[in-house]
């Protein structure tokens, strides 16, 4: 975690690299994603409902972990390199999620609303390298209505922001509340890529993703 931390603090908060923008599609079909072999074999979520079957905005499930009902979907597939790393980001929704009572105490440390909006990126990264480095796909989060959320924030916990070893590949979700919903677009922007010993190796990417 403190490899962590001090990653995150060498991100600069005004890069000199270009945004990138991919492609896509202003929905998302049942076809594509079940040909996509990381969100089909996708391990749940213990505080968020599985949201892979909802592609079309107004569609809605409830489980044992709540309420959950996709608002806006962008079917991304793009692919990005940043140094050694190889980030795929292969869709995006905003979705309105009314949490379990169950796992209210969980969310109260991000948001004292009982029901709440966010928006979320399906990603899979890859080390492309012989060496561990440290790596966050989503270092900042900037929506088109002006809000700025940092990594510390992600609800799902998926593992992503840890150290990945050589070769070694990650999928999951990554995924932030936010207090206006109706986006037309968002940008992240990526951590600095730094080897085991906290040499930068690489500098952020910001990618922009339209809706």
């Amino acid at each position: 975690m403190e490899k962590l931390i001090a990653m995150i603090a060498l991100l600069s908060i005004v890069l000199f690299g270009c945004s990138s923008v991919p492609e896509q599609s202003s929905g998302v079909s049942a076809k594509a994603m079940e040909e996509n072999e990381a969100v089909k074999h996708y391990a749940p979520n213990p505080q968020v409902p599985d949201d892979r079957q909802l592609q079309k905005a107004g569609q809605s499930l409830t489980d044992e972990k709540g309420e959950i009902t996709l608002k806006k979907v962008a079917n991304v597939n793009g692919t990005y390199k940043i140094g050694p790393i190889e980030m795929r980001i292969a869709e995006a929704k905003v979705m309105h999620l009314k949490p379990d009572y169950s796992l209210v105490d969980y969310f109260h440390t991000l948001t004292h609303d009982e029901e709440f909006d966010l928006v979320k990126v399906f990603v899979e990264i890859k080390n492309t390298s012989d060496q561990k480095v440290n790596f966050a796909p989503a270092a900042i989060l900037e929506t088109s209505k002006g809000e700025q959320i940092t990594w510390e924030k992600d609800i799902y916990l998926d593992g992503l922001n840890e150290e990945i070893g050589p070769n070694e590949t990650k999928a999951g979700n990554i995924g932030f509340i936010i207090e206006k919903w109706d986006l037309k677009h968002f940008e992240i922007t990526t951590s600095d890529v730094f080897r085991a010993d906290g040499k930068k190796i690489e500098d952020a990417e910001n990618i922009e993703i339209r809706f």
